[in-house]
């Protein structure tokens, strides 16, 4: 059955995409408000504070144990999604490069650890990291460790390579 409302000139189409789009703006809103509850409860603010306030390049440079820290403060939703189910960051490999414009940046290969192996929302995981640590300037790319695949099977895998949105090396 569909009804007729008097005075709307819009397609179905178009009433579903924009309803559709109001949902999704509710729900990355909700998820985001959680997110920062759940890491105020579990993060101490100056100590985060203090993370964002470091140089990774200077980090990598120096061999420093806040690189993790540090790179995991840089987290959006994802950090709370990590820690609330035991998972974190590895760094597997590091390179400083000079970019075309003169600027110093990171090439980091990361990994998963403890609970987050072999999880089956690791793609939007992998994903959020990247995302995430790429908005910051002092990154000029991320890519996955290869042996991560190992923890998928064939299907997953494939989807992973096909859909995920991430590099693996």
């Amino acid at each position: 059955m569909t009804r007729k409302i008097v005075g709307a000139e819009e397609e179905p189409d178009t009433l579903q995409k924009d309803l559709e789009e109001m949902y999704r703006v509710q729900t990355v809103e909700s998820i985001t408000r959680e997110s920062e509850r759940r890491m105020l409860e579990s993060n101490d603010p100056l100590e985060n504070r203090r993370l964002l306030s470091l140089s990774l390049i200077r980090l990598v440079e120096s061999g420093d144990d806040d690189l993790v820290p540090a790179l995991m403060s840089r987290l959006g939703p994802v950090r709370s999604a990590l820690e609330g189910h035991g998972g974190g960051l590895l760094v597997s490999d590091t390179a400083v490069e000079t970019l075309n414009s003169g600027k110093l940046a990171l090439s980091l290969v990361l990994d998963l650890d403890g609970a987050c192996v072999s999880c089956g929302a690791a793609p939007g995981t992998l994903s959020g990291i990247q995302d995430d640590l790429m908005a910051d300037e002092e990154i000029a790319s991320i890519k996955f460790n290869s042996s991560m695949l190992d923890w998928f099977d064939e299907i997953q895998r494939e989807f992973l390579l096909k859909h995920g949105g991430v590099t693996f090396v």
